[in-house]
């Protein structure tokens, strides 16, 4: 096995993001569809859809639980909330799954799983989505990481490309694991789900390792302890789906997804103090960290 490549400025540099130049307009910069939240979840969807906007995705669309889709609506006004029917439990409703794929099949980039809750109405919604089989990038993370393990085949046909973005745990769940494995080599664990699933995968922590199905792979040493805080997971799925949507292929979205994501935790660290800034707080510092 290879020795990993260290994810820094200089490894950047070989991974370019597309060039956006000033007289484009948001269309140029995609769509990012963001299907996530619930009930009592909604900031997951909030946190997520403002990380797409920061990455610089032109437009933001959020497929959420219609309870909290006039919330989202008015706190996040530069998005397109589309209000989905709700199980009993607080699900996204089957019903509709058909209405949902038309939005999908409209963005650049998909990135679904903040804040959703997990059973059977999940597991249909995954199903038709990955069945639709559209070519343009994926990003799972949360609440779906539990339901892949049965549908590898399904993920690995997936023409767009796809990046998962789990902790130790949610790899556990994902290669039907002990967590204690995960943790003991996150650098196999990451292999392993690349290959198994046919996409880039990374696992968090104090080092984030991160792998492609051809065998690449690559480590960051993480943002600070501070980045292990409540809705920080969000903000990073958003942030690589936003610069998906931009046209970043998915190897090159993770990587500066992540390392966006771990800068960010390092200023803050220094301005605000090693522990107790908020994942929310992260994303002001997305567009200059890019411009750095």
């Amino acid at each position: 096995m290879s020795q990993p490549e260290t994810l820094d400025r200089d490894l950047l540099r070989r991974f370019p993001l597309p060039h956006h130049p000033d007289d484009g307009d948001k269309e140029e910069r995609g769509r990012v569809l963001v299907i996530a939240g619930s009930r009592e979840l909604a900031g997951a969807a909030y946190l997520a859809g403002i990380g797409g906007l920061r990455a610089g995705a032109g437009k933001l669309q959020i497929a959420t639980a219609a309870s909290i889709a006039v919330h989202l609506g008015i706190a996040i006004p530069e998005a397109r909330v589309i209000g989905m029917e709700e199980t009993e439990e607080g699900c996204l409703a089957p019903s509709g799954i058909d209405s949902l794929l038309g939005w999908a099949e409209g963005a650049q980039a998909i990135m679904i799983g903040c804040g959703l809750q997990h059973g059977p109405p999940l597991d249909a919604l995954l199903d038709a989505l990955l069945g639709a089989r559209l070519d343009r990038p994926i990003i799972l993370d949360a609440a779906v990481l539990g339901s892949l393990a049965p549908r590898a085949e399904a993920l690995r046909a997936w023409p767009g490309g796809a990046v998962v973005l789990p902790h130790a745990r949610e790899m556990a769940r994902l290669l039907e694991c002990d967590p204690e494995e995960v943790e003991a080599d996150p650098r196999a664990a990451a292999r392993t789900a690349a290959e198994r699933f046919n996409v880039v995968a990374l696992v968090k922590g104090q080092f984030s390792h991160i792998a492609h199905p051809d065998g690449r792979s690559f480590r960051f040493r993480g943002g600070g302890v501070g980045l292990a805080t409540s809705g920080s997971g969000d903000t990073l799925a958003g942030i690589v789906g936003g610069l998906a949507a931009r046209g970043a292929d998915p190897l090159t979205a993770a990587l500066w997804g992540v390392y966006l994501h771990g800068e960010a935790g390092r200023v803050l660290a220094n301005e605000v103090g090693r522990i107790g800034f908020l994942a929310r707080e992260l994303l002001d510092q997305i567009p200059k960290l890019l411009e750095s």
